[in-house]
């Protein structure tokens, strides 16, 4: 393993467009618990090109994203896309630089180790700066998740 070994734990969202900014309340409470020294955990509210350095100079990266899928509300869903095509649809635009970026990784050669916790939730819902009750229970569960994969290494 790399000697510069580093995760980079990206949330993506809006938050006050209730669940669709559950990626933000994950790594909220991410940053709250005790994780490894080689994790750094980044809001990444709605994307932009503040975010190319924090991707570059990671080796392994977790995007964390609300999902309009076709699972059940509150699905919470892990996996590693290798281009912008693997990637489930989601409620905004916002994410489409990420993607983006990470596609100019590997055209480029590059190797970076992706996963993507992907939460679907009902893209119907009102301006709020909270999470619904299965906005709550699928942040809590992705959490969990993410911390048991980053303690496992």
């Amino acid at each position: 393993m790399n000697s510069n070994h580093k995760t980079l734990v990206l949330g993506l969202g809006n938050v006050i467009m209730g669940d669709e900014g559950i990626g933000v309340h994950v790594i909220r409470a991410l940053v709250q618990q005790s994780l490894p020294p080689d994790v750094e955990c980044l809001d990444g509210g709605t994307g932009g090109f503040i975010l190319l350095e924090p991707l570059q100079s990671a080796n392994r990266i977790f995007l964390v994203d609300a999902t309009a899928d076709e699972n059940p509300i509150g699905t919470v869903t892990r996996t590693t896309p290798k281009f912008s095509r693997d990637y489930p649809p989601t409620l905004t635009a916002h994410d489409i630089g990420v993607k983006d970026l990470l596609d100019a990784f590997y055209m480029q050669g590059g190797s970076r180790d992706v996963v993507l916790y992907a939460i679907t939730i009902d893209p119907h819902q009102k301006i709020s700066m909270e999470l619904s009750e299965p906005g709550k229970k699928a942040a809590d569960e992705a959490v969990e998740r993410i911390m048991a994969e980053l303690s496992s290494d």
